[in-house]
């Protein structure tokens, strides 16, 4: 471990370490709305690369099976895909399937709830399975975000729980993230999906999008690691400011991380406006990784900059992590960490 790792801080920084939150389904319940860097997102504010027509398609159809228009007695779309009651989003990360499925959700009426894969789990697990019937029963739209197919247990226990939503009228989008790839092999999942939830496939329509990873349109592909002084001096002058900042010794981080449920990481960083690292290094633990993945996810739904010294937070993960079936995560969560990673004081807000 990096020798900066163990350096004294001359200030009292809050940890993350330090919260180990308890949640209820009740309140898992309660928060399956978009994240907030999507309570705005609108089929009008999304921002399709023209390069790549699909993406402008997509807004279209969505727009059609949030609001189905009525068919006349002969009218031929009676038993079009149109009239299904799931549509599934396909494509690499990065070319906005949860801008879209916000979208979605923000513009259908009545009853519904938008989480991800680990939520809806995280509630069977809270509630159990006949009272997360009853408690989402009611719900004309049911959004998941990130469908997750490497769990055959969870895959199976999702499929049983949409069958019968599905089975009393509700509709059910849902998105899951592949690979970029520049020659199109493997990029999209759709195959895979409708494999995993064989009972549910007739259900689906499949949506493809094309595209490049928007977060990485603009910027450069490495994320940004500081000095151990620089992001010292980062983390007093937040504190001088009033900013709810942490500061965590990375491998402290990975540790607690396995003591609390990825259902959970929400409460861990609640109301913290920067997250400091020390010590960043590589990762040989499947686990470990695949918990950090969860928990980056969570940080960029809240949209928390994040200042780290120690190795890029985007190379943590090694090369048979890279080489192997979880790479699509990996993947996606170094975009992500490119995203959120920063050298900069982020701007004061009161």
């Amino acid at each position: 471990m990096a020798p900066e790792a163990h350096q004294k801080a001359h200030h009292t920084v809050p940890q993350l370490t330090d919260r180990t939150p308890t949640i209820t389904g009740r309140e898992i319940v309660a928060e399956l709305v978009p994240p907030p860097q999507f309570e705005h997102a609108s089929f009008e504010n999304y921002r399709p690369d023209h390069d790549y027509p699909s993406q402008v398609a997509a807004v279209e159809k969505l727009q059609e099976f949030v609001n189905p228009r009525p068919a006349g007695f002969f009218s031929r779309r009676r038993q079009a895909k149109d009239d299904l009651p799931g549509i599934y989003l396909d494509g690499g990360f990065g070319v906005g399937k949860t801008h879209l499925l916000a979208a979605l959700w923000h513009a259908a009426t009545g009853p519904k709830y938008f989480g991800t894969f680990i939520e809806y789990t995280a509630l069977v697990g809270a509630l159990g399975y006949q009272e997360t019937i009853k408690e989402l029963r009611s719900a004309k739209l049911i959004c998941i975000d990130e469908f997750e197919l490497d769990d055959p247990g969870d895959t199976m226990v999702m499929t049983r729980l949409l069958g019968e939503l599905v089975a009393t009228g509700t509709r059910v989008a849902a998105t899951s993230n592949t690979p970029p790839n520049s020659l199109g092999e493997g990029r999209f999942a759709a195959q895979d999906f409708l494999r995993e939830i064989s009972a549910m496939s007739a259900n689906f329509e499949t949506l493809r999008i094309d595209g490049l990873d928007y977060r990485r349109r603009n910027v450069t592909g490495q994320a940004v690691a500081v000095e151990p002084e620089a992001r010292e001096h980062l983390v007093n002058t937040l504190l001088k400011r009033g900013s709810k900042v942490t500061e965590d010794d990375f491998g402290s981080l990975i540790r607690h991380l396995g003591t609390v449920h990825p259902s959970k990481y929400v409460k861990v960083i609640r109301d913290v406006e920067v997250i400091a690292l020390r010590g960043v290094f590589l990762l040989t633990d499947q686990s470990d990784a695949l918990r950090l993945v969860a928990f980056i996810d969570r940080v960029y739904d809240a949209e928390i900059p994040i200042v780290a010294s120690g190795r890029p937070l985007n190379e943590v993960f090694d090369d048979e992590m890279m080489a192997g079936g979880y790479r699509k995560k990996y993947q996606r969560s170094q975009s992500r960490m490119v995203a959120l990673t920063t050298g900069e004081l982020p701007p004061h807000t009161d």
